[in-house]
């Protein structure tokens, strides 16, 4: 083996070495008897000042050669292991504890702060307060809880509306609540619905006829092409069937001319009744509805007004006045639009009944007087092209 100068030294002599130099250090130390003497009294031979061993006292407290730093002091805190086990974020959360010497810093609270939705403004709680912000929550999320608040208001609100509304019509069903009524507005209602059913009686009437002039008018057709293919094989007829041809052919093209006043007038009566009064009655039982919440809320404010003064009933008071303000002004708008549709409705179907009742009157005139004359002048007075019948019918470009 290589010693520390380079030289090479057996084993041997190594183990040789090794007990002499423990031999050395035996010898130089104190014996053992010395060593229980001290311990016992407390001295060492060599003695006290002079710099001699003292030994150990057993009496005082023992002290390691490198002092240890006092440990510091853990506060407990009941709220940290919930957090630990429930985090706000969904992930563990480690803790995490100050350098050993320095002692732990306490939790600071803090005060939540306005939580703001994606379009920029805070978002508020009843009252207009601004709510407490939800950890873990994204603008998306608050957003979607907007939403959904808004919903739930407006479904709120049309409940309440919907059952006050049902409460005053089964009143009045009953006889319990009073209702608003408008005496001459009601008869021209009722006039107006009863001329829609009339007139609706008269378009069907009309329809049916025709389609039944449209299949006599088809068969005439039909009667005169027999006519016509039997005057071409039947010479000893020939004539006979001539005439009859030509007869069937001539109040066929007559009857084509009346079946187109026949559907402009059908179709004229249509728009009338199914168009122009039907806007009519959308607006009444629009006026109608608003009829019914008005007295809804009407007999709420009346309800209230006779009610203890205090302070809730203060409160809501007032709001009652404001929603009833806000259905009168609905119902008396709805109202004045009902009566001028009313009136500018009596105007236009005056002018359109003149016109098409002197159509049908002149058309039917002249088609069975045999007229043919006064039939077309009568169907260009009022601009009626008729259908010819071996005319194709336009393809939807064309239409």
């Amino acid at each position: 083996m290589t010693t520390e100068n380079g030289n090479y030294q057996p084993e041997d002599d190594l183990d040789d070495t090794f007990e002499q130099d423990l031999r050395d250090m035996l010898r130089d130390g104190p014996s053992l008897s010395d060593a229980a003497a001290t311990i016992q009294s407390g001295t060492s031979a060599k003695g006290g000042s002079g710099g001699q061993f003292t030994g150990v006292d057993l009496s005082s407290p023992q002290k390691s050669p490198m002092s240890s730093p006092p440990q510091p002091r853990v506060i407990q805190n009941p709220s940290v292991g919930s957090r630990l086990a429930h985090p706000a974020g969904g992930a563990a959360v480690r803790p995490t504890f100050p350098p050993t010497g320095q002692p732990m810093a306490q939790p600071v609270a803090t005060m939540p702060t306005a939580q703001t939705t994606s379009i920029g403004k805070p978002m508020t709680g009843i009252g207009g307060t601004p709510m407490a912000p939800v950890v873990g929550q994204t603008g998306e999320q608050v957003s979607t809880s907007v939403i959904a608040k808004a919903k739930l208001d407006s479904l709120k609100s049309w409940s309440i509306s919907t059952y006050k509304c049902t409460r005053q019509l089964v009143q009045e069903k009953l006889g319990k609540a009073s209702r608003t009524v408008d005496l001459q507005l009601e008869a021209q209602i009722e006039v107006l619905r009863d001329t829609q059913r009339k007139y609706g009686n008269i378009m069907k009437l009309a329809r049916t006829l025709t389609n039944h002039f449209y299949q006599v008018v088809q068969t005439q057709r039909s009667l005169g092409d027999a006519f016509g293919e039997l005057a071409q094989k039947s010479t000893e007829l020939s004539e006979e069937f001539s005439y009859n041809a030509e007869t069937q052919k001539s109040l066929c093209g007559n009857g084509e001319t009346l079946l187109g006043a026949l559907t402009f007038f059908t179709s004229s009566v249509s728009t009338l009744c199914n168009k122009t009064m039907e806007d009519t009655l959308l607006t009444v039982k629009q006026y109608e509805s608003a009829r019914v919440e008005y007295d809804a809320y009407r007999a709420d404010l009346e309800s209230l007004q006779l009610a203890p003064k205090d302070a809730t009933t203060q409160a809501r008071l007032h709001d009652a006045r404001i929603k009833y303000e806000t259905q009168k002004e609905r119902f008396d708008k709805l109202r004045q639009d009902v009566a001028v549709k009313l009136r500018f409705l009596e105007e236009n179907k005056v002018k359109v009944m003149h016109k098409q009742l002197l159509l049908f009157h002149n058309a039917i005139s002249a088609y069975f007087s045999g007229n043919q004359q006064a039939l077309d002048a009568t169907l260009k007075q009022f601009n009626i092209r008729p259908k010819s019948g071996n005319e194709l019918t336009p393809s939807f470009l064309e239409q």
